[in-house]
This record gives structure tokens, C-alpha cells and sequence, in this order.
């Protein structure tokens, strides 16, 4: 009696630990390039930048895979929501923020969305119950905070609104995931459908307001294009397709400790090639913040798949809830 052979799941070009360190490094240099791209447009003009190079890139990956917007005039609405809280608005934010404090704070104020999440699930979804394991994470990760921002020295040498502004945007991603989660899950889409419509509505959202806020440049700096033309391609569009390549590979779980490596590259970046200037006091915060990070988000084995996905700096995709609960 032959045996029927069973197919073996397609294999992808690069392992997925490759895949992994990438996405870490793209993220990671985010931070760099919006700082790059402030020194020649002003912020609203580099987010819109980036949406429109990240838009771009799924627009291709859409037509390649013969994917379709979704239909629907409630999903378009809540997918405007989404793009506004997920894109436009964090987007926006950083771009401000990095006018006046360094590359490398903002990616350790990006750390803090995890912090946030913990703490807005615990109110919002009742699903979402507390431990003592994360409560205590979530101490210690605003802990961490405080050092970062020198909260002994009375914040000395802090800009407030700067650093103010990274933390809203930080703020937002969180407030973005649950409001997907509650109006967006199992919505029946494909996530590359969804990710493309969001950020094609955020871009729209961006089109809108730039003119409205700034004037035309009088020059097109050819760096800070280049900065922003790479933080749309490779930050925005090609980091979504990897991310979700890895929350279907090996799990959501895994997928999201991306987070714990951006802050550390961000700063690395900063310091290396920006030559900006690091005190004690940020490093050491920013491990702490990790550290509490990563407590937050312990859960028991039975329900560890329904985690988000990766907590970069886009966090693009309304549909990698259902995706994470559907694995």
C-alpha cells in the first residue's frame, strides 16, 4: 500500500532569522531618516513622503498577488480611523518631535508602546485580564521612562514638548491596535488588502492637511529626499510585507520581540552616524523600559497566540489580529 505524499509548505527565500534582523535594522534607522528628512522638508511633507513611497510599495505587492481594495463604505470608514490612528497622526508626530530632541530618544519613546497597550487593554478589553507579572512590568517600564528622561535632575536639558510628542505617538499605536481589534477582526479581508487601503486613506488624510501647513519647497534637497523616499520604500511598505511574513511563518510572538531591537538600533544609528550625544542615563533607561516591556507582555501558553504582531514604528496592518488568531 503507497503512502500519499504530503506537500511541504513552500520555502522562502531568505530564513526567517534573516528576515527578522532586517526588519529590526529598517525600523531601527527609521528614526535616523526622519531625522534626515527634517533637515530639508518640513514634517508633514516627510510623512506624506513616506506614505506615499510605502503606499507604493504594496500597490505593486497588490497588483503581483492579484489582490483587491476591500469593499464596504463601514470597513472604509473604520480603515480611515485606523490609518489616521496607526499612520497619519504617530507619523506626524515623530517627524515633530525630532525637530527638537534626538534620533535616539524617539526610538526609546517608540519602546514605550507596549507600556501603553498593557495599560489601555486593561481598561478596554475585558478579555485582557492583569497579573501580577505584568503589572509589575508595567511599573518597571515606567520606571525606565524616568531615568531615560533624567526625572531626578528635574528633567534638565529635556526639550518637554519634543519628547512629549514621541510619547503621543507612542500612545497612538496602542490606541490604533484596539480600535482594529474591536472594529476590524475577522473582518473576512486579506491583510495585504487592508494594509494597502489604510495607508492609501492615511496618505489621502496627509495629501489634505500638508498644504493646509506648509508651503511648496523652494528646493528639493536631494539627502533628505533620499532619506524620505527610504523610510517610505523600505520602512514603511517593505517593512509590513516582512512583518507579516513573519507572523505567519513562526507566530506573532515571536514576530513582536522586533520591538526590543529597535530601540537598541536607533541609538546605535544616532550616536554612530548622526553624532548625537548619549548620557548614562538614556541607555540604562531604555533597558529598563525593555525590560518592563517584555514583562508586560508574558501571558499564559494558552492564549499567547493572540499577541499583536510586531510593535515597530508602522504597526500598518489591521488585519494581523485576525491573522495572529486565525494561526
Amino acid at each position: 500500500m503507497s503512502s500519499v505524499p504530503v506537500p511541504s509548505p513552500p520555502r522562502r527565500a531568505l530564513d526567517w532569522r534573516l528576515r527578522f534582523g532586517l526588519l529590526s535594522l529598517v525600523w531601527g534607522f527609521s528614526f535616523l531618516l526622519i531625522k534626515v528628512g527634517t533637515e530639508g522638508y518640513a514634517p508633514f511633507q516627510v510623512t506624506l513622503g513616506r506614505l506615499v513611497f510605502g503606499t507604493a510599495v504594496l500597490a505593486v505587492a497588490m497588483a503581483v498577488k492579484r489582490e483587491r481594495l476591500p469593499r464596504g463604505a463601514r470597513t472604509w470608514v473604520h480603515l480611515a480611523v485606523a490609518g489616521f490612528l496607526l499612520n497619519a497622526l504617530p507619523f506626524s508626530l515623530f517627524a515633530y518631535a525630532e525637530l527638537t530632541i534626538p534620533s535616539t530618544l524617539a526610538g526609546i519613546c517608540n519602546a514605550t508602546s507596549p507600556l501603553w497597550g498593557m495599560a489601555l487593554s486593561l481598561v478596554a478589553l475585558s478579555e485582557d485580564r492583569p497579573t501580577r507579572l505584568r503589572v509589575a512590568g508595567l511599573g518597571i517600564g515606567f520606571l525606565g521612562v524616568l531615568t531615560v528622561l533624567g526625572a531626578w535632575q528635574g528633567f534638565h536639558g529635556l526639550d518637554v514638548t519634543g519628547t512629549a510628542l514621541a510619547l503621543l505617538a507612542s500612545l497612538s499605536y496602542p490606541i490604533g491596535w484596539i480600535y482594529v481589534r474591536r472594529t476590524l477582526a475577522g473582518s473576512g479581508h486579506s491583510h495585504l488588502s487592508l494594509t494597502g487601503a489604510q495607508l492609501l486613506l492615511a496618505t489621502l488624510q496627509l495629501a489634505f492637511v500638508t498644504p493646509l501647513f506648509t508651503s511648496l519647497p523652494s528646493g528639493f534637497p536631494l539627502v533628505p529626499l533620499l532619506a524620505v523616499a527610504a523610510l517610505g520604500v523600505l520602512g514603511t511598505g517593505l517593512a509590513v510585507l516582512i512583518q507579516y511574513g513573519l507572523v505567519a511563518e513562526v507566530g506573532p510572538t515571536t514576530a513582536q520581540m522586533v520591538t526590543y531591537f529597535i530601540p537598541v538600533i536607533a541609538t546605535a544609528a544616532g550616536v554612530a552616524i548622526l553624532g548625537e550625544s548619549l548620557t548614562w542615563s538614556t541607555p540604562v533607561g531604555a533597558l529598563i523600559v525593555l525590560a518592563g516591556a517584555a514583562l508586560t507582555q508574558a501571558r499564559p501558553k494558552a492564549t499567547a497566540s493572540e499577541q499583536a504582531p510586531a510593535a515597530g514604528p508602522d504597526r500598518p496592518a489591521p488585519a494581523a489580529r485576525r491573522k495572529a488568531t486565525a494561526a
